[in-house]
């Protein structure tokens, strides 16, 4: 039996089983074939910054990791680079996620969380994944890389269909989503030359254009990254954070009374639940020594955040919701040069859209405990969370 044999189902008492027997396990990978895992907070800090632990593809071993298939104008993103080529196309990008920058979104952020709420009515039943948690990061996204409303839909269905597809769908269903998002963003990038706007993506054309920075490749696969991520997490980000809280009514009560308290909480809810099981993938360049354990060159490596986040060795009682708990090192969004590059955002999201909801709908409560999670290691998240709410005294925000 593979040791992690049940980790979509139950993964926090797998994991406590995996790091309580050693520190890294020989498994079957996400693609089947084998990998390393590492779930103990050191290791998994220590592996995450490690140079020597490469994301580019070209280090593995042949005949090895499968992982996901992407044409070449989507593949040269961040996620499979290394420095120098990370640290150029990082550089160009990062001053679109800056803390100031990230502060100048908040109004238009709370606008649009406030936006779909008054959507919802007074009071009623609904999913809440469906109706806001997935609705407000893909707005936020789109309105930052500068795409048009009526596309928005198709690249939430695009990007379910490559994370977690439905179990009905056939073998070709992610391949038609990646030639999907192609062909728009070949017409898209397109658009932006001839008639450039005051967007993320007519700023990197402009840099390309001026000093040739950017290929092409990395240019388009560049906007598909941050599209794909800046939505991905933050849905999962927003939807896990709320279910914590609807399940420690103790903790809700808490945040309630002291809203001043969210910043902080939502560190910890991001310990607590953190929006990916595993992750990306990693292949030493020379052999490594990971907790007693040597990895050979080129074999993949799967990182745990989350085993880590539960682990006791750096989180007393990691198992136990604790919005007081001073969550800060926590890795769920990762750390070193690849650590998430979007974070600010997806934090500020996260405490708006938790703010919105808790002022607007004091009586929020699940509508079924019996909940489903989504078939995926890459992006954990709820494939529902049904809600009942009822309106109570709202003043709308003046942000």
């Amino acid at each position: 039996m593979d040791p992690a044999d049940g980790l979509l189902d139950h993964p926090y008492d797998v994991y406590r089983r995996l790091r309580e027997t050693a520190p890294v396990h020989r498994i079957a990978g996400p693609d089947g074939t084998p990998a390393w895992l590492v779930t103990r907070y050191d290791d998994v800090r220590a592996a995450l910054a490690d140079p020597r632990l490469s994301l580019d593809k070209r280090y593995a071993v042949a005949g090895t990791y499968k992982g996901f298939s992407l044409p070449p104008a989507l593949d040269a993103n961040l996620l499979n680079m290394d420095p120098p080529d990370h640290t150029r196309v990082r550089r160009l990008v990062g001053r679109a996620f800056t803390t100031r920058r990230v502060e100048q979104l908040r109004t238009p952020i709370r606008r649009t969380a406030d936006r779909l709420l008054d959507a919802l009515g007074a009071h009623g039943t609904v999913d809440l994944i469906a109706a806001y948690a997935a609705p407000l990061p893909i707005t936020v996204i789109c309105d930052l890389l500068g795409i048009p409303d009526q596309h928005r839909l198709d690249f939430r269905i695009w990007t379910d269909t490559l994370v977690a597809p439905a179990p009905d769908a056939g073998p070709e269903a992610a391949k038609e989503a990646v030639v999907a998002m192609l062909g728009y963003f070949t017409r898209l990038l397109a658009d932006k030359r001839s008639e450039p706007a005051d967007d993320l993506l007519s700023d990197l054309i402009a840099v390309r254009e001026e000093g040739d920075r950017l290929s092409e490749d990395e240019l388009m696969s560049l906007a598909f990254l941050i599209l794909f991520a800046g939505y991905e997490n933050t849905v999962q980000l927003i939807g896990n954070a709320v279910l914590a809280l609807l399940q420690h009514p103790e903790q809700l009560v808490a945040l309630r009374k002291d809203p001043t308290r969210l910043p902080a909480a939502v560190q910890e809810l991001l310990r607590y639940e953190g929006p990916a099981l595993l992750a990306i993938r990693r292949f030493p360049v020379t052999d490594v020594t990971i907790g007693g354990v040597t990895i050979p060159a080129g074999e993949t490596v799967w990182v745990s955040p989350s085993a880590a986040d539960r682990d006791p060795a750096r989180f007393p009682d990691p198992d136990r919701l604790d919005l007081t708990r001073d969550a800060s090192g926590h890795l769920a969004l990762g750390h070193g040069i690849h650590y998430c590059l979007g974070a600010p955002l997806a934090r500020a999201e996260t405490e708006i859209a938790v703010a919105a909801l808790l002022q607007r709908f004091p009586e929020l409560e699940l509508a079924d405990d019996d909940l489903r999670w989504r078939r995926s290691l890459r992006a954990r998240g709820l494939v529902e969370l049904p809600v009942t709410y009822t309106k109570g005294h709202y003043v709308e925000c003046k942000e």
